[in-house]
């Protein structure tokens, strides 16, 4: 009697000289696509990990290279929100999410209809209107400046509590980006939803919001955070509009003041950038699932 023993074949076997060929093509495709999605991610997230390890490092070792967290202290964040020298990093916070949750709301409410009717409606001139949209958000900044300045100053928008000089500048930079986002993600929505609401006995306006808004949640989700993210990090004309009542976190690092004259303080000015940039992330992480969720929701039900 004869012991018979099993072989396992290859992983290759029964493959042709072309189709394995072919599979160490993909294969190597597969490995420089993550290889270049490694580098991308690292170039990305590196600066801000290097804010992070040297906003909690003690002032003494500022200028420690070790890339490794060393000598942690949370000394830093109380410096940024400390008053005693001139920083008023918390009230700044305040201003800035005023000003921003003002123009995203602003800039959605007005983009989203204007964006509705470029998407929906045929008319003379289309794309001229489009195209001038898009044209005002490639306008310099740093042009707006005098001429507004100029103007805001004989409104007396440049002394006390005035947002609107730093809102209504916000939402011209804002709107173009929305309308045009907005105008692309509507486009490609299935109208015939719209036209069957109607044909059911909606209104236009109950068909558009109770069916064509639901459905453009995804889109809206995006342009919203992309709006006020646009909003949040604005640093020319809040440099030149706010006052020290509505001072932008932007313009409040930009003017943090060391213990000693003409010392820097990096580590509170790397503390500050790290609480700034924390709700942004918490922000998109949470919309994120609002948008995951807004791509599998809706539909029809019979």
């Amino acid at each position: 009697m004869t012991a018979t023993t099993a072989t396992t074949a290859p992983p290759n076997a029964g493959r042709t000289e072309a189709q394995e060929i072919h599979f160490r093509s993909d294969r190597n495709a597969k490995i420089r696509m993550y290889i270049g999605l490694a580098v991308l991610v690292i170039w990305g997230l590196a600066p801000f990990y290097w804010m992070v390890v040297t906003a909690f490092r003690d002032v003494g070792y500022t200028f420690d290279s070790s890339p490794w967290p060393t000598h942690v202290t949370l000394d830093n964040f109380k410096t940024a929100f400390s008053t005693d020298r001139g920083n008023h990093f918390g009230a700044a916070l305040v201003h800035s999410i005023i000003i921003g949750i003002v123009t995203t709301a602003v800039a959605m409410l007005v983009g989203v209809f204007a964006s509705y009717a470029l998407a929906r409606l045929n008319f003379p001139g289309k794309y001229v209107v489009l195209g001038v949209i898009l044209g005002s958000s490639m306008f310099p900044g740093v042009a707006l400046v005098s001429p507004l300045f100029q103007l805001f100053s004989s409104l007396g928008w440049l002394s006390g509590v005035n947002y609107q000089a730093l809102i209504i500048p916000n939402i011209s930079f804002a709107l173009p980006l929305t309308i045009y986002t907005l105008t692309a993600f509507l486009s490609e929505m299935p109208w015939e939803l719209e036209e069957s609401a109607r044909i059911d006995g909606c209104t236009p306006g109950q068909a558009f919001r109770k069916i064509m808004l639901p459905l453009a949640a995804p889109g809206l989700f995006t342009t919203a955070i992309l709006a006020f993210i646009a909003s949040w990090n604005e640093y020319l004309l809040a440099q030149q509009f706010s006052t020290p009542s509505t001072q932008t976190v932007t313009v409040a690092i930009a003017q943090f003041t060391g213990a000693q004259p003409h010392q820097e303080p990096y580590t509170a000015v790397m503390a500050a950038g790290t609480i700034v940039t924390v709700p942004l992330i918490i922000m998109v992480l949470v919309f994120q699932r609002a948008i995951v969720s807004g791509l599998t929701a809706g539909g029809v039900k019979g």
